[in-house]
């Protein structure tokens, strides 16, 4: 155990080596100028802008350039301005020689990526206590046994903190890491039963990037019913199976009937003290962000200039997502018309997976945050490194997922012919916008494929508009990962089953 624990630590330093070196890189490759990395929403370049502009007295959204959070203005604002003596204030965002200072505020990501990997590995742990837990109450523990290998919570955090799109994100001046650390935030607190930072982390989420809200469906869960388990049938049916075999026993039936009724109950208690959480720190982030903009806008003006561009979709500037071409093609009277649609999109998957999925609300939050990534107005591969951290928390109920080796190839294939089609699209004129569109398609079909799930998913199939190719990939993972969640499932009916039968006879 303790050789475990120190070769976690010693890749976690490692990366965060890795991220200082790549910081002190003159320039950091450019990584700012991306569009896979930095969205309108996402961009330190953007929100330096603001701050200008709020420093000379104006509106931090007049013009068309930043649309985000006043609080994180404030919070990040600072540490972009560059003081030179006897010069005025410089924005670091427009001079990147000073590696030093770039260091500086560079460490604000790399802390949080940290603390995400942190949350990310004791979320890891809760869960698998919690799930073993279960097992056992099934007599199927030994199903897995343990392996000399890292737990899915180290598994987790370290494919965080190495995955490439979390260190791009990092690097290239993006305050994804801050979003994803809020959204870890929230998930954390509720596997561990903290209403108020769970509460806290779900505010500041939906605050932030406003797509979070739909979380609110598995952070409920998480503390109405706890961590993911399997299936609640299986446990009274183990409790009934138990009493209809020991007549006799009655105390031990009724211990077996109260143990089930225990593991199927939804407590109401905590939810109830995390909606008056919810509104008490909405109330106060709505407070702070009155102040922050009273002096040259007003609360609506905030709304309209964060919350509606991203639901309208104004800035058409290329992106990895699936938006911004098809509304820079579409007739404007059908615009608003195919605005509901995407939206709507993502609203009609909530209840029937909540419904199919609500003895996993952890993997359910997984499966939501990767569906919201591809289909939302402003993606970038920060939002991909969330979902594909979380992914690792779910290492024994995956372990038969298909197409694995196919989806690696395919992330791979798209983060190398992205930044190709780009540069001929826009640097080279050898291209036009369909080259940089169609590795868009293939990485939200790899995701989006998770929301048309087939027969043998025992759910319902969706149909979605075409998607661009890193939606291909999402398509696929989406899919996959659920199809073998509900394998596993069965799995642990059958055994469950099998179980009981021998007990009987």
């Amino acid at each position: 155990m303790e050789k475990k624990k120190r070769g976690f630590w010693r890749w976690l330093i490692a990366s965060v080596m890795l991220r200082l070196i790549l910081i002190y890189l003159p320039k950091t490759f450019n990584l700012a100028s991306r569009p896979e990395i930095s969205t309108p929403l996402v961009s330190l370049r953007r929100l330096a802008e603001g701050y200008w502009l709020k420093k000379s007295s104006m509106s931090p959204y007049a013009g068309s350039m930043y649309h985000g959070s006043p609080l994180l203005l404030s919070l990040l604002g600072p540490l972009t301005v560059k003081r030179i003596e006897g010069q005025p204030d410089h924005l670091l965002c427009s001079d990147g020689d000073d590696s030093l200072h770039i260091l500086g505020y560079s460490l604000v990501f790399v802390i949080a990526d940290i603390i995400s990997a942190l949350l990310i590995r004791a979320t890891g742990h809760t869960l698998q206590m919690a799930y073993r837990q279960s097992l056992n109450s099934l007599d199927i523990v030994d199903l897995f046994k343990s392996s000399d290998s890292l737990s899915s919570g180290d598994v987790a955090a370290l494919v965080y903190l190495w995955n490439p799109f979390t260190i791009a994100a990092c690097v290239g001046l993006s305050t994804s890491p801050v979003e994803n650390l809020v959204v870890i935030l929230a998930l954390h607190g509720a596997c561990k039963g903290l209403v108020p930072l769970a509460a806290f982390g779900w505010v500041m989420a939906t605050h932030l990037s406003l797509y979070p809200a739909i979380l609110i469906i598995p952070v409920i869960l998480l503390l109405g019913y706890g961590p993911d388990t399997p299936p609640r049938k299986l446990f009274l049916q183990k409790g009934y199976g138990k009493n209809g075999d020991n007549h006799s026993s009655d105390n031990c039936g009724q211990q077996e009937t109260n143990h089930s009724k225990a593991e199927v109950t939804f407590s109401w208690r905590p939810v109830i003290h995390f909606l008056f959480w919810s509104s008490l720190w909405s109330t106060y982030v709505l407070v702070l962000c009155s102040i922050s903009v009273k002096p040259h806008g007003s609360l609506w003006e905030m709304f309209r200039r964060t919350y509606g561009f991203i639901l309208t979709v104004e800035d058409m500037s290329p992106n990895i997502g699936v938006l911004w071409y098809f509304f820079a093609e579409v007739f404007d009277f059908f615009r608003s018309f195919f605005m509901i649609v995407f939206h709507l999109n993502i609203l009609f998957m909530i209840l029937p997976l909540a419904i199919r999925l609500k003895h996993r609300p952890c993997f359910l939050a997984f499966i939501y945050i990767a569906i919201s990534s591809m289909l939302k107005s402003y993606p970038s591969v920060g939002d991909s490194a969330l979902y594909l951290g979380l992914l690792g928390l779910f290492l024994d109920e995956l372990a038969d997922m298909q197409f694995s080796f196919f989806l690696l190839c395919g992330y791979i294939g798209v983060s190398l012919l992205s930044p190709v089609m780009h540069n001929l699209w826009i640097w080279r004129g050898t291209g036009n916008a369909n080259f940089y569109y169609a590795t868009g398609m293939a990485y939200a079909c790899l995701q989006e494929y998770g929301c048309s799930f087939t027969e043998d998913s025992d759910l319902y199939s969706f149909s979605l508009p075409p998607p661009p190719t890193i939606i291909i990939l999402q398509i696929i993972l989406v899919v996959e990962s659920v199809s073998a969640v509900l394998n596993h499932d069965r799995k642990l009916r059958k055994l469950s089953v099998t179980k009981l039968r021998d007990g009987n006879s």
